[in-house]
């Protein structure tokens, strides 16, 4: 009886393990996050930070006074758009 729950209590906890990473964010290289910033920055954004998140390129930007975060495919096209006003 032990040994099923010790089993079940590991194969639960390795599943976690496993999948936590996908949630995490993760880190942008420093030649992409230059690669972001200029992108963003000739458009008209003052980038603050960027990260990858979901799949995509996040960047927390101000634009007009106003603060945003903006999602960014692979490509570096904006997918969407989020004001934090």
């Amino acid at each position: 009886m032990i040994f099923k729950m010790t089993a079940a209590a590991l194969t639960t906890a390795l599943m976690l393990g496993a999948t936590a990473p996908a949630f995490a964010s993760q880190q942008v290289s420093e030649e992409m996050q230059a690669k972001i910033r200029t992108t963003l920055t000739e458009q008209g954004y003052e980038v603050r930070k960027v990260k990858s998140e979901d799949g995509m390129f996040e960047a927390y930007v101000v634009k007009d006074g106003k603060m945003m975060e903006v999602y960014l495919d692979a490509d570096l096209n904006i997918v969407r758009t989020k004001d934090n006003d």
